[in-house]
């Protein structure tokens, strides 16, 4: 069985799980697969849609349970829970529908949302609606980086370029996140003095 044959029969179940995992890279990853014809572009998108609508629901439902314990209690009187509680009560429709735009918001965002009185079926339409425009953002970027990629480097017929092509989005997604790290380090620096 060849690279490519798995990536076709398996690719779908991987975006799935991926998304829920490490979210931008492997739907990224997902629109790069789709141009290459391995996986269809609409197959992409509803599998990374789905797997990343069920772990904030299921992270949503996590701070629901626990919004009376020690632990999460201690996080929302944080400076930073304290600020993800404002711009929520603030705009917490927009907030539903962006948090998983936010680097390093995912997971708090959607305990946090889970520990208010923010109605279940109302997030529930909010958060899909939500993981469906994620999905088809990062996708379609990734399927405008395969044109280029094959652009750059012909058609990409063996694992080689394949697997360069996943070198070079790791490589962007590493240097994002430690640009982002540094941001808010700065940020709490500023705010400390």
């Amino acid at each position: 069985m060849t690279f490519e044959q798995l990536v076709t029969d398996y690719g779908s179940f991987g975006l799935f799980l991926g998304a829920g995992l490490e979210g931008e890279a492997v739907a990224m990853l997902g629109g790069i697969m789709s141009h290459r014809h391995l996986i269809g572009f609409w197959t992409a998108i509803v599998s990374l849609a789905l797997g990343s609508f069920i772990v904030d629901q299921a992270f949503f439902q996590l701070g629901y349970w626990c919004r009376n314990s020690a632990r999460v209690r201690s996080i929302q009187r944080s400076a930073a829970g304290a600020r993800v509680l404002k711009t929520f009560n603030t705009h917490p429709y927009f907030f539903v529908l962006s948090f998983r735009f936010m680097y390093g918001l995912r997971i708090a965002g959607a305990v946090t949302i889970g520990t208010t009185d923010f109605p279940w079926l109302r997030f529930v339409l909010l958060n899909a609606a939500s993981a469906l425009i994620w999905a088809v953002v990062w996708v379609s970027l990734g399927y405008v980086c395969g044109q280029a990629i094959e652009a750059l480097f012909g058609r990409l017929g063996n694992l080689l370029h394949f697997a360069l092509a996943g070198v070079a989005v790791c490589i962007c997604v590493v240097m994002l996140t430690i640009i982002a790290a540094k941001r808010r380090r700065g940020q709490r620096l500023n705010k400390d003095e």
